[in-house]
């Protein structure tokens, strides 16, 4: 029978990784020139704690991360875009899982499939539900949050594939090393 619900494991990787993104999302951020909208690399640490834990784990590290870094920057959490956060890290868990990222080496099919999976992902979190509901929940002018929604989306599907892609393979690489680690009798 499994046990529904977090481990340990999983609460520690949401601490820890809610930690580091709210270190990457308010100090390594690059600025577009479009309002609250910058390239920023915590969204493929995001995407690789997602893949090591699960949906859940990645919702959580981006709903804690993003939240703090808004209190922290601006005194307020902008609800919408801490929710879309969260989603996009759901979303692209459950699409990477099928591919089995974890297992083998890493190929062709796997990189394109992580890219694919965290563009569909970036397009749902960022033209569709952080748009909407800051125009629901702050009443944004549509044109605005549009904008800004399909920027995001093209910074963080490229920040995602290069920066992303290189944390996966540095990450499966270093985990075949370990295998290789052992103590000697």
């Amino acid at each position: 029978m499994k046990k529904k619900g977090l481990s340990t494991k999983d609460v520690v990787a949401i601490g820890i990784g809610a930690a580091v993104f709210l270190i990457l999302f308010k100090f390594v951020a690059i600025p577009t020139g479009i309002p609250n909208t910058q390239v920023n690399v915590a969204q493929s640490w995001l995407s690789l704690i997602s893949i090591l834990f699960s949906p859940m784990v990645g919702f959580f590290v981006a709903i804690l991360g993003h939240s703090l870094n808004d209190a922290i920057s601006y005194g307020s959490i902008w609800w919408s875009w801490v929710i879309a956060d969260g989603c996009y890290a759901f979303i692209f868990a459950l699409l990477v899982k099928r591919a089995h990222l974890l297992k083998g080496a890493l190929n062709f099919w796997k990189v394109a499939w992580f890219n694919i999976s965290q563009l569909i992902a970036n397009l749902i979190a960022w033209l569709l539900i952080a748009p909407t509901l800051d125009i629901v929940i702050y009443a944004e002018p549509a044109n605005k949050v549009y904008l800004q929604g399909g920027l995001s989306v093209i910074v963080n599907v490229i920040s995602t594939g290069i920066i992303g892609t290189t944390l996966l393979s540095l990450y499966l690489k270093n985990k075949g090393q370990q295998t290789l680690l052992r103590k000697e009798d």
